[in-house]
Parts: structure tokens; sequence; C-alpha cells
């Protein structure tokens, strides 16, 4: 059995944006750079939270293009909720 490190993992939340559009988004933080993680935060905090995790860093790449399509599936109205994107996020995570 292996222990998956801090480093070895990308937390991410999906949030819907507070504006008139309320287009669902995602930030995925441990990937944020100094320059851009107080905005992002910012971004993140005056929205409404849908869902957090953890991915795991080896295969994040797909495990993003499942997040996008999520979110493609959210903002054309799809009502989704937790129990869906786990489903769909299950064999990306820790």
């Amino acid at each position: 059995m292996s222990l998956a490190f801090e480093s070895d993992k990308v937390m991410f939340e999906i949030y819907r944006e507070p504006t008139y559009t309320g287009k669902y988004r995602v930030v995925y933080f441990t990937e944020l750079t100094d320059h851009d993680r107080e905005q992002e935060f910012n971004l993140a905090l005056r929205g409404e939270h849908f869902y957090d995790g953890f991915l795991k860093n080896f295969g994040k790449d797909a495990a993003k293009e499942a997040i996008s399509r999520l979110l493609e599936r959210l903002n054309q109205g799809e009502s989704l909720d937790s129990k869906d994107v786990e489903r769909e996020l299950k064999p990306f995570m820790p």
C-alpha cells in the first residue's frame, strides 16, 4: 500500500459564480502561482460552493478533462449533485 504525499494530490473546488451569468467554474488551488492565488481565492470565496476534493497528480490531465465535461453539463443547465460528480471523478481520486 502506498501513501500519497500532499504533493501527489491536486486540491480543487467547483463553484458557481455569484454574477448574473451564474456559470460553474473550477479552481485548482495547489496549482496556483503567487501572482494569481489571491484573485482566484477571492473568486471562489464569493461564489456558491458546489464540490471540492483532491485528484491524484498522476493522471490529472484526464481528471481535468472529466471536470471540464462536468462543468459543460452544469453550464448547459443539467442538474447534477455531488454524488454525480463523485461517480465521474472516482477513478481520479486518491
